[in-house]
């Protein structure tokens, strides 16, 4: 019983060793990760995602790195600008490993060392920054950031992405000032921003009222060229009917009895002419030959003869 109770126990014993020399030996890395390997303590490999054997006691995991990009928020900090106002600016910070072994053997802590060093960098540029600026240019400030720490982090084996501004606190006074400054800006744009429409609204006004005034222009010239071309047709078909009429006349006077028609149709106008003159007026100068009407008819019919 003795002996086989030692035997089970040193099977026992030989297959804990087993599985712990497997469990040394046996190493997965996940995907998107490197393991630092030291062989007795120092550095003889760095292994990427996968299955992978180690010599038990011999090799070791040293240190393990994600390549995923790392979000690190760097904390607040106090930050004097150009013109002497203090301000508190808070960040965040993307970076990723690119190279396990530097990152490893290069530095102690990458990531408490990229946030301190965003820190001092982020006083610097504001220090050179007025405090309106400080607001306008976050997108320069930031890449100036990203570029110096970029260049400090390289012998780290790590790469500096990007780094945000997500915060700037003021003091309350800059701040009651910076209100009262964007109030008068905004009413100074209204007040321009009437003017303009006021100004506008005049130009339309009379460009309306110019507009008119042609119209109306144009509208009389055009009034005048028609009442002139109806005073010339006027005259044109009065002269016409005119001429026609004569025509007619003297057709009519070279017609048997023509000429005694003439000679009455004198007496009768000159008849009605005297008696016409005797109305209007009070004093009637009547010439020598009026009682002799017939012979300033048979005058008058004579010239007409002539005439025709």
């Amino acid at each position: 019983m003795n002996t086989i109770s030692l035997e089970t126990v040193l099977a026992l014993g030989f297959a804990v060793a087993v599985v712990i020399v497997i469990l040394k030996s046996a190493r997965i890395v996940p995907q998107r990760s490197n393991y630092v390997v030291e062989r007795l303590g120092k550095y003889n490999r760095t292994l990427d995602s996968g299955f992978h054997f180690l010599i038990p006691f011999v090799d070791k995991v040293a240190y393990q790195h994600t390549l995923k990009e790392e979000v690190i928020d760097v904390e607040r900090q106090a930050c004097v600008t150009r013109d002497n106002i203090q301000v508190g600016i808070n960040g965040v910070l993307y970076i990723q490993v690119v190279d396990a072994h530097k990152a490893s053997y290069g530095i102690n802590n990458y990531r408490y060392a990229a946030s301190q060093l965003a820190q001092t960098t982020m006083r610097s540029i504001i220090g050179q920054t007025d405090l309106d600026k400080t607001f306008e240019e976050r997108a320069r400030i930031n890449e100036v950031v990203v570029q110096a720490l970029d260049e400090a982090a390289t012998p780290w084996g790590i790469k500096v992405l990007r780094y945000e501004i997500s915060d700037i606190e003021l003091p309350l006074s800059i701040k009651d000032a910076l209100e009262q400054q964007m109030r008068a800006e905004r009413e100074r744009r209204a007040a321009i921003a009437k003017s303009e429409g006021e100004r506008q609204a005049m130009i339309n006004v009379s460009e309306g009222q110019k507009q008119e005034i042609i119209n109306l222009s144009e509208a009389e010239k055009q009034k005048q060229i028609n009442e002139a071309e109806g005073r010339a047709r006027e005259i044109e078909l009065i002269a016409a009917a005119t001429a026609e009429g004569l025509t007619k006349i003297a057709q009519a006077i070279q017609q048997p009895g023509g000429q005694d028609a003439v000679s009455l149709r004198v007496a009768e106008q000159y008849v009605k002419e005297f008696g016409n003159l005797a109305k209007e007026a009070n004093t009637l100068i009547l010439p020598a030959q009026l009682a002799d009407i017939g012979s300033a008819v048979a005058g008058l019919t004579e010239i007409i003869k002539k005439k025709s």
